[in-house]
């Protein structure tokens, strides 16, 4: 086992990353007393989606000592609503009715103030955090040998380290997984966005005020998301049809879109764009192979999914804190880590499936239709919400309320194939 140095090139974990993935990976780790190198290509504070964070993120904000810093840069989101443009009817999703409510509330924040937070917290933990450094290449050792990253600052010159553990929090640069030549893309979600942020757009009040607000397109869907400052982002997220002939520049889309939605239009009148507009694919990909000797993906470089749920910033920092407990469980015994690697590759992969399950189907008829009237029969709207409230981890609780609901969705898709529609009438909202 090669001893810790005192060596600065030579640091106990290096990540790639200076996320929410990241940066929580290397709080976690510097606070053990492991010798970090947290290396970002970028300089905080820098623009960035995801802005929508979910109740389990409260537990590890907690866990890492935040919790109150990111209260006091957040708008309190009690719920989700959905908003049909077919209808006009919205249906709310208050997160008080998850099966499990030790945490019944979130916050929106801007992502560049989280992200900037977060990376200042892995500092002031003792962390070595490195700005607009980009890793260029890296070099696995073989047999417990340390690796070798390189990077490079902005001006061009080189730094190199030798980490005996690397975890690849890269993003959707996939830095690892892009290189290994393991990243395996699903098509089946092959979507784009267009997003920026608005003032003056009108809010929720009463008790959807600071809630999300996802509306329903024909062919795709939009965030509505609260922030500080009568700040509103919006982005459209729509399938390959949404975007088939489209011409002109991300502004022309957006604005576009949001015309074409009655509901969404409605709210805009009168706003003003206060930031560009920008564009992302936003098709899922996973890669097939996310650890090995001493080395582990997390986050978005490990996979990814659509971000209609706002599981974005959860998985990250659930990816983080599990890769810390990896990496430094490996430092000391190599075969401890690589389960523990193993294992949260495996957790973030179910998390994946089960949000996914639902995502993959937001544009069919049926599951708009249960969407827009939940029923609340044997707890299937509360198994729903569970979800939307971040419990992805899986539970015994929601795990019967969840298979109803996908048997009740596949009996009304056979039914709606066959031309016949059913009625399933909502049970009374309990109080909460």
């Amino acid at each position: 086992m090669n001893p810790t140095t005192n060596d600065p090139t030579q640091p106990d974990v290096l990540v790639i990353g200076g996320g929410p993935a990241g940066a929580t990976a290397a709080a976690f780790l510097a606070k053990k007393g492991r010798r970090v190198v947290l290396v970002e290509k970028e300089a905080h504070p820098r623009f960035h989606i995801g802005e929508s964070l979910l109740p389990r993120n409260l537990d590890i904000f907690e866990r890492l000592g935040v919790l109150e810093q990111v209260r006091s840069i957040g708008v309190h989101k009690p719920g989700a609503e959905f908003v049909s443009d077919r209808t006009g009817r919205s249906c709310a999703f208050p997160f008080a009715h998850a099966l499990d409510r030790d945490r019944t509330h979130a916050w929106q924040v801007r992502r560049a103030d989280l992200d900037a937070l977060l990376f200042k917290h892995a500092a002031a933990q003792g962390a070595e955090c490195v700005e607009q450094t980009q890793v260029v290449d890296v070099r696995l050792g073989d047999g417990g040998a340390r690796h070798q990253v390189t990077a490079r600052d902005a001006s061009g010159v080189e730094r190199t380290w030798h980490p005996r553990y690397v975890l690849d929090a890269s993003g959707r640069d996939t830095f690892l997984a892009s290189r290994m030549k393991v990243k395996t893309s699903n098509k089946y979600n092959n979507t784009a966005a267009v997003y920026a942020h608005f003032t003056g757009v009108t809010r929720r009040e009463g008790d959807l005020e600071g809630y999300i607000s996802i509306h329903l397109a024909e062919d795709g869907w939009f965030w509505l998301i609260p922030l500080p400052d009568d700040t509103m982002s919006i982005g459209f997220v729509g399938n390959q049809s949404a975007w088939k002939g489209r011409t002109g520049t991300p502004t022309d889309l957006l604005m576009a879109r949001i015309a074409s939605s009655p509901t969404v239009a409605a709210r805009v009148a009168g706003a003003q764009r206060v930031s560009d507009v920008h564009s992302t694919a936003n098709y899922s990909y996973r890669a097939r192979e996310g650890h090995g000797d001493g080395f582990l993906m997390i986050g978005d470089a490990y996979g990814f999914v659509d971000p209609m749920f706002s599981t974005g910033v959860l998985m990250a920092m659930t990816g983080g804190e599990l890769g810390a407990q990896a990496a430094d469980a490996w430092l000391d015994d190599p075969a401890r880590g690589r389960q523990l690697a193993d294992a949260a590759n495996h957790e973030l992969s179910e998390a994946m499936d089960r949000i996914s399950w639902l995502i993959y189907r937001v544009n069919d008829p049926v599951m708009r239709t249960l969407f827009m009237a939940p029923s609340n029969r044997l707890w299937m709207r509360d198994g729903i919400v569970n979800m939307l409230a971040g419990n992805l981890r899986g539970s015994w609780r929601a795990a019967l309320p969840i298979l109803c609901f996908k048997a009740i969705y596949h009996v009304m898709s056979a039914l709606h194939r066959r031309g016949i529609s059913i009625d399933l009438p909502e049970m009374p909202t309990p109080r909460v």
